[in-house]
């Protein structure tokens, strides 16, 4: 077949697929994370996959892309074929921060996605060794004004980076930033004194808190988390007008037929209300949010915006 003929062919061989009751799913689908393995984002796509299967009886494969801030599965993602069998199961890092972070992209996170879905919203907590010498934000903050750029803060997504920098500029100190492929191994080397605090999502931090391996300072939102009742919020604690909160959302490749996102958008929908999906959302202090297409593009546009001017005022030159 030519490639004239292939390109008029594929459109035709889509919708085919896409018509008829039930005609999508009717083989695996493609949950791409981009980041690792025990991450947030990775919880939530594999929670989603499993009720996704309980509706369908298909199988849903997760596939871990971490690194460079997300970039190398949202390029892929970008790049597959618009056909509704791979998704990518992101968050504000690779939509809405990126763009300020990188002065190019191998993606573009408008024009190469359709939105789904939206799919939750968390809020992060401030963590350092739960044997280690900081008791309370405030002991880092003195720590970091007596000894200018000792005191380091570990990230693995842009979420956390972002936090960490708006916690620099409000606080007035300078500190050093490490980055990661994701939080887990942020944290990891936290718990082995690599770094001295990071500030990671709920979902992420929780569970070393409950072992006892980390200790909570701060919950990054203008309210206390119900997870974390005793611990105050990072503003409680002294720095002013600290406010950061991350989401996550489901997109497909650009070009993919209206119906066929709109049975994925029932069938993620319909996952956010299971059992597995209940079980992360309420363990990690994470709000379900569903969302219709036009919906999440205008959030998009307009958390790309407020990224925007975080950054800028952070400080944060583009790399």
């Amino acid at each position: 077949m030519s490639a004239v003929a292939f390109a008029l062919a594929a459109p035709a061989q889509v919708q085919a697929q896409t018509q008829g009751a039930g005609a999508y799913p009717n083989r695996p689908i493609t949950f791409l994370v981009p980041f690792a393995a025990a991450s947030a984002t990775d919880q939530l796509a594999r929670a989603l996959g499993q009720a996704i299967t309980e509706q369908t009886k298909l199988p849903v494969v997760v596939d871990n892309k971490a690194g460079a801030s997300g970039m190398l599965a949202a390029q892929q993602g970008a790049r597959a074929a618009p056909d509704g069998y791979t998704v990518l199961i992101t968050t504000n890092t690779t939509q809405a921060a990126n763009p300020h972070l990188y002065r190019r992209l191998p993606y573009d996170p408008v024009k190469d996605f359709a939105p789904v879905t939206g799919l939750g919203k968390g809020g992060q907590v401030m963590v350092v060794k739960a044997d280690g010498p900081y008791k309370s934000v405030a002991d880092v903050i003195a720590r970091a004004k007596r000894e200018p750029g000792k005191v380091s803060f570990g990230s693995g997504s842009a979420s956390s980076r972002v936090a960490g920098e708006q916690f620099q500029q409000l606080s007035h100190t300078q500190l050093l930033h490490v980055p990661y492929k994701s939080n887990p191994p942020a944290l990891t080397d936290l718990i082995g004194g690599q770094v001295d605090f990071m500030i990671t999502d709920t979902a992420t931090g929780l569970p070393q808190i409950k072992a006892g391996k980390v200790r909570a300072l701060g919950f990054s939102m203008t309210k206390r988390s119900p997870l974390l009742p005793d611990v105050p919020t990072i503003a409680e604690a002294g720095v002013q007008g600290y406010d950061m909160s991350y989401w996550f959302a489901a997109y497909v490749p650009a070009g993919t037929p209206a119906p066929v996102v709109n049975r994925l958008r029932e069938l993620l929908t319909a996952a956010l209300r299971s059992v597995p999906a209940k079980t992360f959302f309420d363990g990690a202090g994470v709000d379900a949010w569903a969302s219709t297409p036009d919906e999440l593009r205008a959030f998009q546009e307009a958390e790309t915006r407020k990224w925007g001017q975080i950054i800028k005022a952070a400080g944060i030159e583009p790399e």
